[in-house]
């Protein structure tokens, strides 16, 4: 288990747990990019036993490509990302990883959704890639 704690640009939407990291990712997907309006968006995946989140939020529901219910929260003052929540993976919370504080844990394993990617977002070619989410 590892101790993690996060929160949002003005403090108000935060966590705190002691939990199980399963994966990291960056994610090159539509979504994803325009979510975080960012070239990718970099995601911790943790299981939710174990982790607290506290303060005012608002979510965001839609469909994936795959046919997933999804949620992107973000913090209802300042609007900052903060989690996700995907129907197809039950006890997972998918925390953005720049809204956790102990950045030495944000170790991405994989680019997701390739073929998607920004065509000057350079890759790391140590990382596997696939052209969407792996099964």
């Amino acid at each position: 288990m590892t101790k993690i704690t996060g929160s949002c640009l003005c403090g108000q939407l935060h966590y705190h747990g002691d939990v199980e990291i399963v994966g990291a990712a960056n994610c090159h997907c539509d979504d994803c990019r325009k979510a975080m309006g960012a070239a990718y968006a970099t995601n911790v995946f943790v299981k939710a036993d174990g982790l607290t989140i506290e303060g005012e939020r608002m979510e965001f529901h839609h469909k994936s490509d795959g046919g997933s219910d999804m949620t992107k929260v973000n913090c209802a003052k300042c609007g900052s990302p903060v989690y996700g929540l995907n129907s197809s993976r039950e006890g997972i919370v998918v925390i953005r990883a720049g809204s956790l504080d102990q950045k030495e844990l944000v170790k991405p394993g994989v680019n997701l959704f390739v073929p998607h990617k920004i065509p000057s977002t350079p890759l790391d070619e140590d990382l596997k890639t696939f052209d969407g989410m792996p099964g």
